[in-house]
């Protein structure tokens, strides 16, 4: 029975979220004379794992005691500390502190970790003690909070870097930032000396464009894993395996591409893009990731995981990663050189090839987005869904390895007939590419430690 004679011991009981994020614990009893912040600052009642829980800010919310009524009830309130990504109570987002009812669910931003608000009724005769008498009631709660928040300034919130310094390169795209101050300052320096300034261009807009795809995967991977699978690319085409390909896929295979002047039927074309560019540069790309699934199962943990490849996230990070090695030197090493080449004997002046070498230098690379860096993430996805379902690996890696092949030869055969077919083919890229990493991100054992970027705010 509840009444006077009744005491109410509330408990906030985790239901969604990483246990081992927050300790062995996943019910915590709130006291009735202290609130309990919850957050990723290591001063909180509950305190989040920084690297798991992105979305949680460093003090979250608060869990509240108020004294409602003279028998010594108490009522509780969930309050947001001005999260960066909200409260949620029951799924709805709120401002300020709301009433907790039995039962309620408090969220930690629109699909961060959960927790139930609940409470047990113990017998016990009505006392008030002076901790209890100093709580506010429920009725002058707003008064009591706006009295208690006054227009006083803080110190950290003059100097704002003080208190979020260890959260700019997490949070705040710090490391893009000072990229691009560096690549500024590198592309005014490189003016006058056209290949370097070249590399310069290239490199940046290939780092704008796998940060696009990093953000989406939303899972950690450390950097010079990525750097070297893209150089492991780089080398593999610059070694005697590229001829050795050419030779299967071109040679014996029915692959030769051909030439400008050759006359090829559309069906032809397709036979020849599929073996000759399909079927060799997917696989050729896939190397490094195979690479590094073989090299991850022969280290111990966690340097098997940082490496390796164990989920679909994995197999597309590091297949666009090498995707990207490919481009940029495809990209400098052939096409840029031969048409800046072709300008200059043709006009006679070099300045008209090195502006037509930059402007193939930008589209090329910024289709890779929708060309090498989609069949190949999109191939690293079966990779790694192979991973996850070894019974059907072979099976998965056939379908991929093919459907990523044909993506590719489609995208080469109709960028020679039909500007908008090749439109029609690079959207038809970049929406498999996506919808594989959305898949990923659903099937992946880490999901809750994901931190996707959402472009969209909760409905």
């Amino acid at each position: 029975m509840t009444g006077k004679n009744a005491r109410h011991n509330a408990f906030l009981r985790l239901v969604s979220g990483n246990t081992a994020a927050f300790g062995s614990e996943s019910r915590y009893a709130l006291h009735a004379s202290k609130e309990m912040v919850i957050g990723r600052d290591p001063s909180c009642q509950i305190v989040l794992d920084a690297m798991m829980y992105r979305m949680v800010s460093r003090r979250h919310a608060a869990v509240r005691p108020l004294s409602s009524s003279p028998d010594n009830k108490f009522t509780w309130v969930i309050c947001d500390l001005n999260s960066a990504n909200g409260t949620y109570l029951n799924g709805q987002r709120f401002y300020g502190c709301q009433e907790l009812q039995s039962g309620d669910r408090i969220g930690l931003g629109s699909d961060g970790p959960q927790f139930m608000f609940e409470y047990d009724i113990i017998p016990q005769p009505t006392m008030m003690t002076k901790q209890n008498a100093s709580l506010p009631s429920a009725a002058n709660y707003q008064n009591h909070t706006q009295i208690k928040q006054p227009d006083s300034v803080s110190f950290t919130q003059l100097f704002p870097i003080i208190s979020t310094g260890k959260d700019l390169t997490r949070k705040a795209y710090l490391v893009p930032g000072i990229l691009t101050v560096v690549f500024v300052v590198l592309m005014f320096a490189t003016v006058g000396r056209p290949q370097a300034n070249q590399v310069i261009v290239a490199s940046y807009i290939a780092f704008v464009v796998y940060y696009f795809v990093y953000q989406l995967c939303g899972k950690q991977k450390p950097w010079w894993v990525l750097v070297g699978t893209a150089l492991t690319t780089a080398l593999i085409l610059l070694s005697p395996v590229l001829e050795l390909f050419i030779f299967v896929f071109r040679g014996i295979l029915p692959g030769n591409l051909p030439s400008p002047q050759d006359s090829t039927t559309l069906t032809e074309l397709l036979v020849r893009m599929f073996f000759g560019a399909g079927l060799m540069e997917e696989l050729l790309k896939a190397l490094p990731v195979l690479g590094a699934f073989v090299i991850g199962r022969q280290l111990p943990s966690p340097w098997r995981e940082r490496i390796g490849v164990w989920e679909p996230l994995d197999g597309i990070l590091l297949g666009t990663a090498s995707a990207l090695g490919f481009t940029l030197l495809e990209t400098l090493g052939q096409y840029v050189p031969d048409i800046t080449q072709n300008v200059s004997q043709q006009v006679g002046i070099g300045a008209a090839g090195q502006l037509a070498g930059l402007q193939l230098l930008i589209p090329r690379v910024l289709g890779s987005v929708a060309g090498h860096m989609a069949y190949s993430g999109y191939l690293g996805y079966f990779i790694g869904l192979a991973v996850l379902k070894p019974s059907k690996s072979w099976q998965i890696l056939s379908i991929g390895y093919l459907s990523a092949s044909a993506l590719h030869a489609l995208w080469n055969a109709t960028g020679s007939i039909n500007a908008l077919l090749l439109v029609i083919v690079g959207v038809l890229s970049y929406a498999v590419l996506m919808a594989a990493i959305l898949k990923a991100r659903a099937l992946s054992p880490t999901r809750s430690q994901n931190f996707a970027t959402r472009f969209l705010g909760p409905k």
